[in-house]
């Protein structure tokens, strides 16, 4: 069982547990922006990605339109999902990324569920994720939540679209 799965917003305290979570189980390439410097979660990495998730604080509705959550497994941080404004306010994105320990285990499954029922709250009509054709983990959770893929002929990019509103229930091994 992958058991109980949630997304909460990302407070201060969260925060905290989510860099931590980050630094322990987590290459920085895999889970925030690029910040310049030596390979690691270095001193200004770590104040990056506290303030990249800062900065996002304000939702959907802010001025950088995103919003980010926390994953958690069994009231313990596993990772983060996030939902972006695209091109209309009725199209986001969605960006998930979970601790390679906890990976492989239906937890990023659920959490997608999640982040589209957040979605449709929101009043997104289409939700687009991109990740690369390697990535069977993210494809199988995708698939499972009724994404479309389309793959490029040129790259190893994939882009999936979801309708949140149409979406399968929960797979059986989810305990939401």
């Amino acid at each position: 069982m992958v058991g109980r799965v949630q997304l909460q917003q990302v407070d201060e305290g969260i925060l905290e547990g989510l860099l931590a979570v980050a630094v322990d189980d987590a290459a920085p390439e895999e889970v925030m922006p690029p910040v310049a410097g030596p390979p690691g979660w270095t001193r200004e990495r770590q104040v990056a990605f506290r303030n990249w998730h800062r900065a996002r604080r304000p939702g959907l509705s802010g001025p950088l339109h995103e919003s980010t959550f926390a994953i958690t497994q069994d009231g313990k941080i596993v990772g983060s999902a996030r939902l972006a404004v695209r091109e209309r306010p009725d199209v986001l994105e969605a960006g998930m990324w979970l601790a390679r320990s906890k990976r492989g285990r239906g937890i990023g499954t659920a959490a997608l569920r999640m982040l589209l029922d957040e979605a449709a709250r929101s009043g997104a009509r289409t939700v687009v994720a991109d990740t690369k054709a390697h990535n069977t983990a993210a494809l199988t959770a995708l698939r499972r939540n009724g994404a479309q893929i389309i793959t490029s002929q040129d790259t190893v990019e994939v882009h999936a679209a979801l309708m949140p509103n149409e979406m399968p229930p929960p797979p059986p091994t989810a305990n939401l």
